[in-house]
């Protein structure tokens, strides 16, 4: 059971269930870290804004080489990916 008080994905409505609803598309499911900003869907919504500028943006990176990082990251962070 989580420690950190979140909105069940059914449970969600308006622009919550709009970012919700978005990573359903992006990933196939809700991933815990969208879960674990529901409270605030304001800031939930400027993370998104980052990742995707992070991610997708034009960059010096390739989009392979943007994976292998956040996967190494994640990987020292003991963190799913």
């Amino acid at each position: 059971m989580p420690r950190i008080r979140t909105v069940p994905v059914e449970e969600a409505t308006g622009p919550l269930k709009d970012q919700y609803d978005a990573g359903v598309k992006r990933a196939g499911r809700v991933a815990g870290i969208l879960r674990l900003q529901s409270l605030r869907p304001d800031v939930l919504d400027l993370f998104v804004k980052l990742y995707l500028a992070l991610m997708f943006a034009p960059s010096e990176l390739t989009r392979a080489q943007r994976e292998t990082i956040a996967t190494a990251v994640s990987r020292v962070n003991h963190c799913h990916y």
